[in-house]
């Protein structure tokens, strides 16, 4: 009899730890998008954030009989993850790091699918005076000088490795009480800035869907070309995965006209604008 119980016993623990497993998996996605039976990953921040994969993710998952599993990760996180095979593609903007993943053999069909550019927003007062700067470095160089509040991701995300470029290019070591690294995604920690009255460099798109509610802040700084941001899709080479197979036909759907349409016109109705460029605006600026 007791045996029969811890045989019970073993099998509602074997049963619970099924279902456990079962819903981290699907906890591990951020969103679902799509009914189909050919299912793939892909991994990226601000384009599922701010909706643009779903409307895409859509539209591709009714031609194609697909389900997009989005995984939410900043570009660094998201190479990471394409070099580990733990998603099918990615979207990203961190070209010299695509380029290597490439030329080393774990990340494959790299194309140019769209763009937006950083803003430098801050406090109407603009204690660092960026409505004088020249470029962002200059604009890094009179926060530093000031040193006026700046919230930096400090995440290894497309936007952090350009942020730590401009601070290369001022000749600085950001350091200090007025140097807050926030650890976060974009629109926790342009949220971060307005509340607690800093500067931040966020996306265009970002702060397009996001203005009406940062009521502290305003742009003051843009135009340097050095931050429009190119966005990149990359998937797994042909067989590395399950899905590697559909990721590399979405990427060929993204760049089509139907998809690049999907990418100029996302947010117009909202915002009164689109939140991206699409890729033939994009070539100009792909290095």
């Amino acid at each position: 009899m007791i045996g029969r119980k811890l045989v019970h016993v073993g099998f509602v623990w074997l049963f619970l730890l099924l279902l456990t497993n079962a819903a981290l998996a699907k906890g591990h996605f951020a969103g679902v998008y799509g009914k189909g039976e050919n299912h793939f990953s892909l991994a990226t921040g601000s384009p599922g954030e701010l909706g643009l994969l779903q409307a895409l993710g859509e539209a591709f998952g009714q031609q194609q009989n697909a389900t997009l599993n989005w995984v939410k990760a900043g570009s660094g996180e998201s190479l990471k993850l394409l070099q580990e095979k733990k998603v099918d593609m990615i979207m990203v903007h961190a070209p010299e790091a695509e380029k290597k993943a490439v030329a080393e053999g774990w990340a494959a069909n790299r194309t140019l699918i769209g763009s937006n550019e950083f803003f430098i927003v801050g406090p109407a007062t603009d204690p660092a005076g960026l409505a004088k700067a020249t470029s962002a470095a200059d604009a890094y160089a009179r926060i530093a000088a000031a040193q006026a509040r700046f919230f930096s991701r400090g995440d290894n995300s497309g936007t952090h490795k350009k942020e730590m470029d401009i601070w290369k290019r001022a000749g600085i070591e950001p350091k200090g009480a007025w140097y807050v690294v926030t650890g976060e995604f974009m629109t926790a920690t342009l949220k971060r800035a307005n509340d607690e009255g800093g500067y931040f460099m966020t996306d265009s798109s970002t702060w397009v869907a996001e203005e009406a509610a940062m009521k502290n802040l305003k742009v003051l700084y843009r135009g340097d070309s050095f931050i429009v941001n190119t966005y990149h899709a990359l998937s797994q080479p042909a067989g590395a995965t399950d899905g590697a197979a559909t990721a590399a036909a979405f990427i060929k759907f993204v760049a089509s006209p139907a998809g690049q349409q999907i990418m100029r016109d996302y947010g117009k109705a909202e915002h009164g604008q689109g939140l991206y460029n699409d890729a033939e605006y994009a070539r100009q600026f792909d290095k």
